[in-house]
């Protein structure tokens, strides 16, 4: 009822012409590296009577239930009965290490050498186990379950620890990018880090979609090109 009430006001907001109101989202904080680069600068300059309520969260929260307009998340994970619109071109995860790291240790030619090494893995409190690492080997997708020296949830503490050189990462490409470029990390196994369609935007099916919703999707998928 609260969320009828608010789009009846925000509609009353648009009569000015343009889209108006409260645009409240849940995003992953893998999915939240879109929004690098001035994404979201640029969207508010372009939108000035939108404001936006950001929750970052892994939780798997029910956005109906918990009033958000929509989520950003990898496809895989949402449910069926989600309209889903991909926002971004295709992302790789790739497995990073530092050069200090691998003067120590080595450097793994497969991947269950992964087995053998220091690794650094993400998980969400939330579910049972850690994230496994997917890869490719043979043709095939496979899922590795590390054991990880560390564990976490956040991912600035992840590249803080493969920056330091405890040991094997994995994580968005994007993520690793300035890293990479300075050589302060390195990428291992590239030919078994295969891409995948990336990050969708996703919302409950409904009849009318906000004219503030519909502008974010617009103009993330002019940002994706």
């Amino acid at each position: 009822a609260f969320t009828q009430m608010r789009e009846t006001l925000d509609s009353l907001g648009e009569v000015k012409g343009r889209p108006a109101g409260l645009l409240r989202l849940n995003v992953s904080s893998i999915a939240e590296a879109i929004f690098s680069e001035g994404v979201l600068a640029a969207f508010l300059g372009r939108y000035p009577d939108i404001r936006l309520d950001l929750a970052v969260d892994d939780t798997g929260t029910d956005i109906v239930k918990e009033g958000f307009d929509a989520g950003i998340q990898l496809g895989e994970v949402i449910a069926q009965d989600m309209v889903a619109v991909n926002i971004t071109r295709e992302e790789r995860q790739i497995l990073v290490a530092s050069p200090r790291y691998l003067a120590a240790h080595g450097t793994p030619k497969r991947p269950r050498d992964l087995h053998q090494h220091a690794c650094i893995g993400w998980r969400v409190y939330s579910r049972p186990a850690p994230y496994r690492w997917e890869l490719s080997e043979n043709g095939r997708d496979i899922e590795l379950a590390i054991e990880a020296r560390v564990d976490t949830n956040e991912m600035a503490v992840m590249v803080r620890l493969a920056l330091d050189g405890v040991g094997v990462a994995c994580g968005l490409e994007r993520t690793w990018a300035p890293h990479l470029a300075s050589k302060k990390l390195v990428t291992l196994l590239d030919k078994h880090c295969l891409p995948f369609p990336g990050f969708f935007l996703y919302y409950p099916r409904r009849t009318r979609v906000p004219a503030k919703l519909r502008a974010l999707i617009d103009f993330l998928k002019e940002r994706r090109g």
